[in-house]
């Protein structure tokens, strides 16, 4: 499995880097705008990522317009949607609005609340049959 890390905070980005890694290749990004030149990278490499681990509050784009943006880039390459890219929205806002936001206008695949555990990132791979 192939997979991006978005998040500008060190500690996590090691953090999930670690809890993933049994299970994947990581990349990493620091902020929306790298997340989204990393998408198109991949997407020009003929590697593109299976699932992208995407912090909502990020520096120079944050993880919203970013996932907003890969979004668009996807249908501006006439990707199927059963191919686009899984996206998981991780964040330590457990904020109704947010996570509504979310889902409906920028269309996230999952959404998990801060401290990341193994299991949380499991559970979620697994509802979006990425891993067994």
């Amino acid at each position: 499995m192939r997979c991006l890390i978005a998040e500008d905070h060190l500690l996590s980005r090691r953090i999930l880097k670690e809890l993933l890694s049994p299970d994947g290749d990581c990349d990493i990004a620091v902020n929306g705008q790298e997340a989204i030149d990393s998408f198109q990278l991949a997407h020009e490499s003929k590697r593109p990522y299976d699932v992208i681990f995407m912090d909502i509050m990020m520096p120079e784009v944050d993880g919203m317009e970013a996932l907003q943006r890969i979004r668009a880039l996807e249908k501006e390459m006439e990707i199927p949607p059963q191919l686009a890219v899984k996206v998981i929205m991780t964040t330590a806002l457990d904020d109704p609005r947010t996570v509504f936001k979310s889902y409906n206008e920028c269309e996230a695949d999952s959404y998990i609340v801060k401290p990341l555990s193994r299991q949380k990132l499991i559970k979620e791979l697994r509802a979006l049959k990425l891993v067994r």
